[in-house]
C-alpha cells in the first residue's frame, strides 16, 4: 500500500512538510510506503480553466500544459491514500493547494469518480487563527471525491510560526501521530 502526501505550502520542508512527516512515521511503521510531493519544488499550478476538456476527452488527464497536475493525478491513482497539508493562508489552503485540489478533483469527477474509496486525510499548519476553515477546505475535496477519511484526537493542525514551531506544539504532533495510526488502520481493514 502506499500513500502520496502533498505539501501545499510554498516553502519546500516546512512546518507543513514537517506534520505530513509525522503521520508518515506511524504509516511506515504499518509499512505503508509513502511519498511526499513538495508543490513548491515543481513550479506554480495554474488554477482549473473551467474548459470541460477533460469530461470531453475522458483521459484521466487535465489538457493545461505546462506544469506537473497531470503527475499528481497519476501519484494519486497509484495511491490507496492521500495526505494534503496546507498552511493557513488567510483562512484558507494556498493558492497552489487550491489548484491542485480543483484541478484533479475536476479530472477524477470526468473520469468516473476515479478516487472514489481511496483513503483521505488533511493536516494544516497555522500561525494563530483560521485552520478550522482550511482544514474544512481540505475534507470538502475528500468528500466531494466519495474518500474515506479517518478522525484523529482533535483537528488535524499545530501551531507555529517559524520553521520547526509545529514540532513544539506537543498536542499538534500527538494528533498527526494519531492520524497515521487511524490512517493505517483503515487502509489495513479496507485491504
Amino acid at each position: 500500500m502506499k500513500v502520496i502526501g502533498f505539501n501545499g505550502s510554498p516553502r519546500k520542508d516546512s512546518n507543513t512538510a514537517m506534520l505530513i512527516r509525522h503521520v508518515f512515521e506511524e504509516l511506515e511503521k504499518e509499512e505503508i510506503e509513502t511519498e511526499l510531493v513538495q508543490l513548491a519544488a515543481s513550479g506554480t499550478l495554474a488554477g482549473c480553466r473551467a474548459c470541460y476538456q477533460c469530461w470531453v476527452n475522458a483521459d484521466q488527464k487535465c489538457v493545461q500544459k505546462g506544469d506537473d497536475l497531470n503527475l499528481y493525478v497519476e501519484k494519486m491513482l497509484a495511491a490507496d491514500g492521500i495526505v494534503l497539508g496546507s498552511p493557513t493562508f488567510y483562512a484558507d489552503v494556498t493558492a497552489g493547494m487550491k489548484a491542485l485540489m480543483e484541478r484533479s478533483a475536476f479530472v477524477a469527477k470526468a473520469n468516473g469518480n476515479m478516487l472514489r474509496r481511496k483513503v483521505g486525510a488533511g493536516v494544516v499548519a497555522v500561525r494563530r487563527g483560521g485552520q478550522l476553515h482550511t482544514f474544512e477546505t481540505l475534507n470538502n475535496f475528500f468528500l466531494i471525491n466519495e474518500m474515506i477519511v479517518p478522525g484523529s484526537s482533535y483537528w488535524n493542525f499545530a501551531f507555529g510560526l517559524e520553521k520547526g514551531d509545529v514540532e513544539k506544539d506537543d498536542e499538534g504532533m500527538q494528533t498527526m501521530a494519531t492520524l497515521g495510526r487511524n490512517m493505517a488502520w483503515l487502509m489495513n481493514k479496507l485491504r
